[in-house]
């Protein structure tokens, strides 16, 4: 829930409360809020403590953390494959082009990785301390707080090719979306709420030029564009043409650092960056929950932090599955 609620958002409190509790119940059940309460009782205040002093540091990495999560969980289920390092003759997720150079944040795991290990040796795994960083990240940049429920192990193997057969593209639109996130299990509303996480971070400029240059044949420059925003975006990325650089741009640009519903008043404005997020304002299945969202900031971080739990079980391993790495960026040796 969202850090402080006033009086007339305590119904959004109590929907909230009820969302979070179907969702732990029905989507993780094999997981565990509290679950390392007796094996390692630190484990959740060692992350927290190493994500709240690299976002001091350098806020988007919040936005890489949260992001990093989303792209472990959509991967073979969120078991902190897309954390391990390539092999001879295995390049690992890491390595694809949806991860390589864009994902940051991996020293953050490590770190807390390191403390936990000093502590509680092959007890708290690699995919939820994961978990556990991308909830911290959205408390310390947007105030939403929420339990994680976790009990994850760790998976033994992390391919090149995958990231790009299940994570969507950035000109993805709204029924591409919705096809897209329920084979995850994953409502409408529930990718709209999570589509949200891009008031912060970053894009690069190739992610979403051609709405700039070459969006079609009759229209060099989307249309559904603002076109103030437009050429302020042409000033920040140039034809690819004319240099073989490729710049970054917030995805957000009048809170870039901070979480909040900001997003959907951008789209209701034409400012969505990417075809993918102005694809939910345009499109009749979504664009009233954009403008829900837009209006009822507090009630959409409730609808976040129940959406965050329920991607968090995607196709988790527990019990005697995977594996507890000492390392998170390799498997254990057998």
């Amino acid at each position: 829930m969202m850090s402080s609620m006033g009086g007339s958002e305590k119904m959004a409190t109590i929907f909230f409360c009820i969302v979070l509790f179907l969702a732990t119940s029905v989507s993780s059940a094999s997981l565990k809020v509290g679950f390392y309460k007796s094996s390692c009782p630190s484990a959740e205040m060692i992350v927290r403590k190493a994500v709240n002093k690299a976002v001091s540091k350098n806020p988007g990495l919040a936005a890489g953390l949260i992001r990093m999560h989303f792209h472990d969980c959509f991967v073979r289920g969120c078991d902190g494959s897309v954390l391990l390092d390539s092999t001879p003759g295995n390049p690992s997720e890491k390595e694809s082009p949806v991860n390589n150079p864009s994902l940051r944040g991996f020293e953050v795991i490590d770190e807390a990785k390191a403390e936990i290990e000093a502590r509680c040796p092959q007890i708290v795994s690699c995919a939820d301390i994961l978990a556990f960083a991308a909830r911290d990240s959205a408390y310390k940049v947007g105030g939403i707080n929420y339990a994680v429920p976790s009990g994850r192990r760790d998976g033994r193997v992390s391919l090149k090719d995958e990231p790009t057969l299940h994570l969507p593209p950035p000109f993805f639109n709204a029924k591409q979306l919705e096809e897209n996130f329920a084979r995850k299990g994953l409502s409408l509303d529930e990718m709209v709420t999570l589509s949200g996480a891009h008031s912060i971070g970053v894009s690069h400029c190739s992610s979403f030029s051609n709405r700039l240059y070459s969006f079609n044949a009759t229209h060099p420059q989307d249309p559904s564009m603002d076109p103030e925003f437009a050429r302020y975006l042409k000033t920040k990325c140039p034809p690819s043409s004319n240099t073989g650089s490729d710049p970054t741009v917030p995805l957000e640009f009048r809170t870039p650092n901070r979480l909040d519903s900001k997003y959907y008043k951008d789209l209701k404005n034409h400012r969505g960056l990417l075809t993918s997020d102005q694809t939910l304002f345009d499109s009749p299945s979504t664009k009233r929950m954009v403008k829900n969202n837009a209006r009822y900031g507090a009630n959409w971080g409730n609808k976040y932090a129940a959406a965050m739990v329920r991607m968090g079980a995607i196709d988790v391993l527990t019990g005697t599955k995977g594996e507890i790495r000492k390392h998170c960026r390799v498997v254990n040796y057998r």
